[in-house]
């Protein structure tokens, strides 16, 4: 029975990852469940758009999925049984470096390792124990809130913990000497956003890292769009609804409705809940953070990007930073407010792996760099003259450019106030009281209301966690559902 038919038991407000895994969840308990999106089409951060000319498809947000393969949502969730392709790039990623070296990170760790020379025996040192034990460190992780301790892989565990809590500059000097293994781990640590001499920036870089070799770095066969796509089409085949093109400024819309989640920005929720919130956790939200924006180019090149190093030219994400001083001193700047002309880049170059975003024999590219919250500062002069010192002639391959500020990502997304893609800042203290310090951070105290966006713990990326642990703790409270069913299988 679809939620169309009457009154849903539960709706879910914002269609991102977050919020179609809760909604997912919640309809495999058999619940009727609503999602209602502001935008024009379901997927958040997934969507994929025609942004410049038809036939190149661009992923406006997020386009590596190596969370899509590993998370336990989705490894439940089944996507190649719901048609969805992962297609995966010859080097997950590269660092190039100045008189045209790189530092390059493949499937294969042995390969990786021996690529790092001297550094070789520490990477595999630090790694092959996190491969072997991906499974389990991921799992605790995305699950666990860490409220518990683990019970599968513990030391590999506390040991993935305790090497993560510090920082990136810590990491990199603690366990390798060459640029190479040192640029390595720093620019997939700098995917967090936060400035790198900060605690617990090792551990993303090591996530990251790890990963590479655990399940790769994939992309989605055209467009990330595909995964959004597979979830709305499973909810719909389950009796579900997903509303798009309105946004809800008010909870009392859904009066009666037993359970409400959001995969929304905690200062949303605020504002839609209105005088039915106490002051103590106003106050609370007031003291979330959100750390830097990005500023973003996509382009429609006339070729491959000419990287120095033709091995960069075979990779799917390339960190265009320079060496590890280089990297931290990019990533401190939008963390202090400030801009600078040697920021780190971030670039993905989807029809390396993927071919079908583009017409036969066309190519897209995009990067983007973090500036500081709010900022409307274009960065394309500094973004192409970053690549252009990797990639001499970059700019001559440029056929057309389309930008947004940090200022337009919010604009584009409601939930990434400033720019700001990750939600709030992943610092120890809001990754441990994610947004306010609460026992069970997902639970508000508007009876049957419930945040389940990157808000909330595990944090950013798409890995489903965040709706999924919501939606369990709303089946449990609300619905007394004590033994959580599985994900319903995809439809013959």
């Amino acid at each position: 029975m679809s939620a169309a038919a009457g009154r849903p038991d539960a709706v879910v407000i914002g269609a991102g990852p977050n919020g179609l895994a809760a909604a997912l969840r919640l309809s495999a308990a058999g619940l009727r469940v609503q999602v209602v999106d502001a935008g024009e089409r379901a997927g958040g951060g997934m969507r994929t758009e025609e942004l410049m000319r038809p036939g190149y498809h661009h992923d406006v947000c997020s386009t590596v999925q190596p969370l899509a393969v590993a998370a336990p949502f989705f490894r439940e969730f089944d996507l190649e049984s719901r048609g969805v392709r992962f297609v995966h790039p010859e080097v997950n990623f590269a660092h190039p470096l100045d008189g045209g070296g790189a530092a390059l990170s493949f499937r294969s760790l042995e390969e990786t390792a021996a690529g790092l020379g001297a550094d070789g025996d520490a990477y595999r040192r630090l790694f092959e124990p996190l491969v072997e034990h991906g499974t389990d460190i991921v799992d605790f992780f995305l699950t666990s809130r860490l409220r518990s301790l683990p019970t599968k892989s513990v030391a590999q565990v506390v040991k993935f913990g305790l090497t993560g809590l510090p920082n990136v500059r810590w990491l990199s000097h603690r366990y390798f000497d060459t640029d190479e293994g040192r640029a390595l781990v720093a620019g997939a640590g700098a995917h967090g956003m936060l400035d790198l001499t900060q605690p617990l920036t090792s551990a993303l870089g090591m996530l990251l890292a790890m990963l590479s070799h655990h399940v790769g770095w994939p992309v989605i066969e055209g467009g990330s769009q595909k995964l959004a796509d597979a979830m709305v089409t499973a909810l719909e085949e389950q009796g579900g609804e997903v509303v798009t093109g309105h946004r809800v400024t008010d909870l009392r819309e859904f009066e009666g409705v037993p359970a409400v989640l959001l995969d929304t920005a905690p200062e949303d929720f605020v504002t839609m809940a209105g005088d039915r919130l106490n002051q103590g956790y106003r106050r609370w939200v007031e003291r979330y953070r959100h750390g830097a924006g990005v500023f973003k180019i996509d382009w429609i090149v006339s070729e491959p990007v000419p990287w120095a190093n033709p091995d960069v030219r075979r990779a799917g994400t390339i960190h265009v930073a320079g060496n590890l001083d280089e990297t931290i001193a990019g990533e401190r700047a939008p963390n202090e407010g400030r801009i600078t002309d040697r920021p780190y880049v971030l670039a993905v170059q989807p029809t390396v792996p993927d071919p079908t975003r583009a017409p036969e024999g066309g190519h897209i590219f995009w990067a983007y760099v973090h500036v500081p919250h709010g900022s409307d500062v274009d960065m394309t002069e500094a973004i192409e003259n970053q690549i252009e010192r990797f990639a001499p002639g970059f700019r001559d391959t440029v056929l057309e450019r389309c930008t947004k500020t940090a200022v337009q990502m919010e604009q584009w997304n409601p939930s990434y106030l400033g720019g700001d893609i990750s939600n709030g800042q992943t610092t120890l203290w809001q990754m441990l009281a994610r947004p306010v310090p609460r026992w069970n951070t997902y639970k508000t105290p508007v009876t049957g209301v419930y945040l389940a966006s990157a808000a909330t713990p595990p944090g950013p990326a798409v890995h489903g966690a965040c709706g999924d642990n919501a939606a369990r703790v709303a089946l449990r409270e609300v619905f007394g559902v004590r033994d959580i069913p599985p994900l319903r299988p995809a439809a013959s």
